[in-house]
């Protein structure tokens, strides 16, 4: 198998091709449809097909690679080398109410490691990509937040918690240290888009809890490759699958991830 510039060029068209789908579908879609996975978890057909299609058309790009997808799409993980993880469509939610954004997140592993990955946020028709040493691109702009500003001077985003509130009293305290600590605090559902947006710098840092491999990996990707830092909760120096299993992030440029870190570090335990 080869990972080069043809398959690349093949996924962002298939990214874009689905999402077409996704956006057509929107226009009909029918509230009646959505089935309940878990508490405040929605899925429709619209994710499970975007899945499907995204698996067949990733099968054809780069045969004999594995998968992990949110709507029960893993298939033959292979041990080492090149698998997926997919999230068709990553605030379903706010597709569900018609109120962007949502996006399709994937990223490509390499053994261990991020290799490529994009998010494609269809509320703006928003293509972000990134190769592991190639930089981050919005469409065909290089993105760049290495010399971003301090987080009193930006916005935070975030994810509230929906179904584990164990954690809840210490995820105030980060709020409150943002709160006071930041021009804002924004929550819009999508923690792709999130990541996509910190990447860009409308966001100077994110962090959330309770999230999944799916939720993640393409975001990492993305603000790594723009120049700035990611990590869990205590500390950045973990391998990227540590990362994606770890169920917490922050992100950000280096001077706000920084800060933020700081505040997840003092409020929740170890």
């Amino acid at each position: 198998m080869s990972w080069g510039e043809a398959q690349k060029s093949a996924t962002r068209e298939l990214v874009r091709q689905v999402g077409a789908w996704i956006q057509a579908e929107r226009r009909n879609f029918d509230r009646d449809q959505v089935e309940t996975k878990s508490l405040n978890s929605l899925v429709s057909y619209v994710d499970r097909q975007a899945e499907i299609s995204l698996i067949q058309g990733l099968q054809a790009i780069l045969p004999d690679s594995g998968f992990l997808g949110e709507e029960g799409g893993t298939q033959d993980w292979v041990e080492g080398g090149f698998n997926w993880v997919i999230d068709p469509l990553d605030g379903t939610t706010n597709f569900i109410h018609n109120l962007p954004p949502y996006a399709i997140s994937l990223a490509l592993m390499d053994g261990d490691s991020l290799r490529w990955a994009a998010v494609y946020e269809l509320g703006q028709d928003r293509l972000y990509w990134a190769g592991r040493g190639e930089g981050a691109f919005c469409d065909d702009r290089r993105l760049s937040i290495a010399h971003g500003p301090t987080i009193d001077q930006g916005l935070v985003a975030t994810g509230f918690p929906y179904h584990d509130f164990d954690a809840m009293e210490a995820y105030l305290q980060v709020l409150r240290a943002c709160f006071q600590g930041s021009r804002g605090v924004r929550r819009f559902g999508s923690a792709a888009t999130d990541l996509a947006w910190v990447a860009e710098g409308r966001f100077q840092a994110f962090f959330e809890h309770g999230l999944a491999p799916w939720d993640v990996a393409a975001g990492i990707l993305l603000v790594r490759e723009a120049g700035g830092h990611v990590g869990h909760f205590h500390g950045t120096m973990v391998s990227d699958l540590t990362l994606l299993h770890a169920g917490q992030i922050v992100a950000g440029n280096p001077l706000s991830h920084a800060a933020l870190e700081a505040w997840t570090k003092l409020y929740f335990e170890a």
